[in-house]
């Protein structure tokens, strides 16, 4: 018996060395006749695109496979539209799906390389800026991993989300050229360019049977140019396709003007052209840039439907079998001009009539809604709508005629109800409301989390809940472990492993299994090892990135995220400063030394978040240079916040910052990343922080301030921030600090605005009302944190109780359910 497991092992063995070799020459090759350069000489560029395409190549024959059985079996396929797709990088992520990850890393070995450097040579795709985008991301992973016939549609920006600097202590904005050197995972489809029109007029007449018609005429022409990345499955065959749609000029581009001899006129008009797909999220603030965006959300969706429809044709199944076919999800209303766009396709291009269009297209379309701020839910201007996109304004009027028909119907005489439901809102400056549209034009309506979902159907949607319940449900969003412990973490991935398996990479439900080691003595010290060295390669990323030497005994206390009033950044400030002053008054008793890290992006027109940007570097400049708060509190800002840094920052965060206003945050899937990185959480109830209680138990968590509710009669009552400033002589303390220029002595008023805002302003984000209870959580964090083996065990049952919902991400019930 022990030969033969000999034996066995050695077959083993030889074959990886088969795999490693294969593997090896495969790399050589695409360096010598891809990459066209000499291994000695190349740079680490050159190195990362021959080892990109080498992997690519294990890649193709999969997704070629997968796309001929698509075609032969003909299921009814998932479209996810999302105007946001933040990938971060490629590379590491295949590796790891593809289960290569020992292969590939010997292989470099013996070629004298390193896979680490390597992978740091690719730029995230940044084509996103927060939780929408990473979670169409995780979608796509997990419905490859899940074998769903699934495709990703969306737009090849040139630039991404932009990249961020720290100057003079404040946020700057540098342009994202994530495409300078090319990107070896995308395919261009040049023999599929679709025309999208724009602009023009509309032709209305009656034909000789009386039939009336639309003709949109005049219109100026783009074409779209497909790039597909391939999504490949963990431990699959399967390997779906995202598509990025990129903007061409038309081929005889401005004929006239070029036949007229003003061929420079030409190529401007052409550059504009292809202006649609330059750049992520144009300043919307001017009506230019609001122009640009209506343009590149049309764009995208008219050249993914003329796909969709492409492919249902190439299957030789009727239009109107769409909806058993396709279900199209729309990743908030960004796409929901896919809904007046199919409509015109059905009725103007394939001759059918309004009733039987509406019904294909009305079960063809399901709606995921991002936002319960009635400010944040999409509009756009009539009179803009009527410039670009003419014929569909027509269809949008007629929806609503329609649908407003049917209300009198059903609520006969309630015309406030009717006002407060019309797709079209206001009368002077009459504006489209996108969510109404969409919500009106699907067969599904989602929230992203329980409270979300709750809120929607009795807050900004009552109406609409009240008239179609059984439309709208919840899907609690969620990541894939696969990118987000397997690939970021293999430290504790790799301890996880071991001790339980590796079936929790496909069905996290597995990770249970971990709950009978939380009080294992020899499991809770090689737990603890494991964070100590995660928390030292992130220390030296701070010292490599902030010139910031920290403290490994310390809390490393980590608040990363989109910077936005009701995320609340200010409440930890707050709090930071609060430390900063019990250390210089002396009160140092059982005082628990804390590194307070923050990151993430302020967008370049939203003022108020660059002013606590900057506050938090002016604090951070006082604080880390005092000789006296030494290594007892640290305070760290790193820029350019994106996928590739998240995964870095995750394994070494003990505690997770998630203390958004109750209410106000949709969900959120930062939470869960930390949480399954081995992180505790201390946040509000909102968004997935209430699920996520629920699941870990409520001794394993750290939630403080008011509920909702509360803070609904809180308002209600009024509000009034002042009294808590005069009965709070740390927060007085801390306020009059900010405002009279402690933290930035040579400019004493520069932060004046920010303390206005929640004294006088009515601080929307009830930031004073939560921070003594605040304070008082963060006290039952250091409390802990000194106990070890405590802190540990409940990080232990957090990542173990990660696996809420169903497996791996599959709430993906609205994406298909009809069949």
């Amino acid at each position: 018996m022990v030969q033969i497991m000999e034996n066995q092992s050695l077959s083993t063995e030889q074959e990886l060395a088969i795999k490693v070799g294969n593997f090896k020459k495969d790399f050589e090759q695409r360096m010598a006749l891809t990459v066209v350069h000499d291994l000695k000489h190349a740079s680490q560029r050159a190195k990362y695109w021959a080892l990109a395409y080498a992997v690519r190549d294990e890649i193709i024959s999969k997704w070629l496979k997968t796309q001929n059985k698509y075609y032969k079996l003909n299921p009814k396929r998932v479209y996810y539209l999302s105007l946001e797709f933040l990938m971060g990088r490629t590379l590491s992520n295949a590796i790891i799906n593809l289960d290569i990850s020992l292969i590939v890393r010997q292989a470099l070995e013996q070629l004298g390389l390193s896979l680490e450097e390597l992978q740091e040579q690719e730029w995230d795709a940044g084509l996103g800026n927060g939780g929408l985008g990473r979670l169409a991301a995780c979608f796509l992973d997990s419905m490859a991993t899940l074998d769903l016939p699934a495709y990703g549609y969306g737009i090849r920006y040139e630039y991404g989300m932009f990249k961020q600097k720290i100057k003079d202590l404040q946020q700057q904005e540098a342009p994202d050229n994530w495409l300078r050197f090319g990107n070896p995972w995308e395919i261009a489809r040049t023999e599929n360019l679709y025309k999208v029109h724009f602009k023009g007029r509309v032709n209305n007449y009656e034909d000789c049977d009386g039939k009336l018609v639309c003709r949109w005429v005049d219109t100026d022409t783009v074409m779209a140019m497909a790039y597909d990345v391939p999504i490949p499955g963990y431990q699959t065959d399967t390997v779906n396709t995202l598509k990025l749609w990129a903007a061409k000029s038309s081929r005889n581009f401005q004929l006239e003007t070029f036949n007229a001899g003003d061929y420079i006129g030409a190529v401007i008009d052409k550059h504009l052209s292809e202006s649609i797909s330059k750049i992520l999220y144009p300043n919307d603030n001017n009506y230019k840039g609001k122009e640009l965006r209506l343009m590149q959300q049309y764009f995208m969706v008219s050249a993914s439907l003329q796909d969709i429809l492409r492919r249902l044709e190439r299957c030789h199944d009727d239009i109107r079998d769409l909806p058993e076919k396709a279900v199209i999800q729309l990743n908030d209303t960004h796409p929901s001009i896919a809904i007046p766009e199919l409509m015109r396709i059905l009725m103007d291009e394939r001759g059918l009539g309004w009733d039987e269009a509406w019904k294909i297209s009305s079960a063809t379309f399901a709606y995921t809604n991002h936002t319960v701020l009635p400010e944040a839910l999409e509009r756009w201007p009539v009179e803009l709508f009527e410039e670009i996109l003419p014929r569909h304004l027509q269809i949008i009027y007629e929806i609503n005629q329609r649908f407003l028909d049917d209300l009198a119907a059903t609520f006969p005489g309630d015309f406030a109800r009717r006002e407060r439901m019309s797709i079209i809102e206001g009368h002077d400056h009459k504006q489209i409301r996108m969510a109404h549209l969409a919500i009106v034009g699907c067969f599904s309506v989602n929230g992203v989390a329980k409270l979300h979902s709750k809120l929607l159907q009795e807050g900004i949607f009552k109406d609409f809940y009240e008239l179609w319940p059984n439309k709208f449900n919840n899907k609690t969003n969620g990541i894939t472990p696969r990118r987000w412990l397997k690939n970021a973490n293999p430290r504790l991935s790799g301890l996880i492993t071991e001790v339980i398996g590796d079936g929790w990479a496909k069905n996290l439900f597995e990770l249970k299994k971990l709950e009978a080691f939380s009080q294992n003595p020899d499991f809770l010290q090689r737990w603890i090892r494991v964070k100590g060295q995660n928390k030292k390669e992130l220390a030296r990323i701070i010292q490599k990135q902030c010139g910031v030497q920290v403290n490994l005994d310390s809390i490393f206390d980590v608040h990363v995220k989109r910077f936005h009033e009701y995320k609340r950044q200010l409440l930890n400030v707050l709090h930071v400063i609060t430390l900063y002053n019990r250390i210089k008054q002396g009160k140092l008793d059982d005082f628990v030394p804390r590194t307070v890290i923050f990151a993430g992006k302020a967008a370049p027109g939203y003022v108020r978040a660059k002013e606590i940007i900057h506050l938090i570097n002016a604090l951070a400049n006082m604080i880390n240079r005092n000789q006296r708060v030494g290594e007892r509190l640290k305070v760290v800002f790193l820029p350019n916040y994106g996928v590739s840094l998240a995964e870095k920052i995750f394994p070494g965060s003990d505690l997770s910052e998630q203390i958004s206003t109750a209410g106000m945050e949709a969900s959120g899937t930062g939470n869960m990343k930390f949480a399954l990185n081995g992180a505790l959480t201390i946040g509000t109830l909102d968004g997935a922080n209430i699920e996520m209680k629920d699941e870990v138990g409520e001794e394993n968590i750290f939630i403080f301030g008011h509920q909702q509710g509360e803070l609904s009669e809180l308002r209600a009552s009024g509000y009034d921030p002042l009294t808590y400033y005069h009965q709070d002589e740390e927060l007085r303390l801390v306020l009059d600090q900010i405002r009279d220029g402690y933290f930035s002595p040579n400019q004493p008023h520069l932060f004046v605005p920010l303390v206005n805002s929640l004294l006088y302003e009515g601080d929307h984000f009830f930031v004073l009302a939560d921070y003594r209870k605040y304070l008082e959580c963060q006290d039952q964090v250091s409390r802990l944190f000194r106990d070890e083996k405590q802190w540990h065990s409940k990080a232990i049952l957090n990542v173990a109780r990660m696996g809420a919902g169903k497996p791996s991400i599959v709430r993906l019930e609205f994406l298909g359910s009809r069949n």
